[in-house]
């Protein structure tokens, strides 16, 4: 079922923000550093017991997001736009997309939330091979509060979606404290879950203390190309890691 098409930014926010980037990742115009302390408890040492530390992989998509507004599912572009209004056909893409499945979203969001994730339909710098859907969610927020990474594991278990390869802090009882970058793209180019045919973005920290999220930040390879499957880089044609077949 199909809900009516809002104008304008229904959140009247961003859909999602950004994130700083630990030491030597690489930053692109508008990015920022973390402090150096979140690199320290990221990826050396905690401050206390209290920290538990989680690392999933990077994906290279469009940072896309699904919210529920007054009962509606609203597909969104990172700045908040509904998809639909977007010149890319990706977005558009993405709108159909979630429309399609919108007894799926309806039951994963409660009122007033919005999932967070990768659309990774439009091949950016990092091209897959896609066996499932196109969508991977990272991420799920209430207004400006981020849900927990368990909230999050939990809603995520009742519907057909893959999330991000998690690398460390699965679960409490295994949280292994903080790790290496050099150890988490190791470990996220093992087992290549996504199924990418580049080397691999890069990975995402999250650090949360006495059940809430603290702070997030995140380690791009510095040799990384923003978008360069892109044609308004490329010069080339669009890559497509998926597509519907009527499209």
């Amino acid at each position: 079922m199909a809900e009516p098409v809002k104008q304008g930014k229904p959140l009247g926010r961003k859909a999602y923000g950004s994130i700083g980037h630990l030491p030597a990742s690489r930053m692109g115009p508008g990015d920022h550093a973390c402090p150096e302390g979140y690199a320290r408890i990221c990826c050396e040492k905690p401050r206390d017991k209290h920290d538990r530390i989680i690392v999933q992989e990077k994906l290279d998509g469009s940072c896309c997001a699904v919210a529920k507004v007054n009962g509606e599912i609203l597909p969104l572009g990172r700045a908040g736009w509904l998809a639909i209004t977007s010149p890319y056909e990706q977005h558009l893409l993405f709108h159909g997309w979630v429309l399609t499945r919108w007894p799926l979203f309806n039951e994963l969001l409660r009122e007033g939330e919005r999932v967070v994730g990768e659309w990774l339909a439009q091949a950016h710098g990092t091209r897959y091979e896609l066996c499932n859907d196109p969508f991977i969610p990272f991420d799920l927020r209430r207004e400006d509060k981020r849900l927990t990474f368990a909230e999050f594991s939990d809603r995520m278990k009742h519907v057909p979606l893959e999330a991000p390869h998690t690398l460390n802090g699965a679960s409490p009882d295994e949280c292994r404290g903080p790790m290496s970058v050099q150890d988490a793209l190791a470990a996220a180019e093992r087992v290549n879950m996504h199924n990418s045919l580049d080397p691999i973005e890069g990975v995402v920290y999250r650090v949360e203390r006495e059940g809430r999220v603290d702070f997030l930040a995140k380690y791009v390879r510095p040799d990384k190309v923003d978008g360069s499957y892109l044609p308004e880089v490329s010069g080339k044609e669009p890559v497509w890691n998926w597509r519907p077949s009527d499209a």
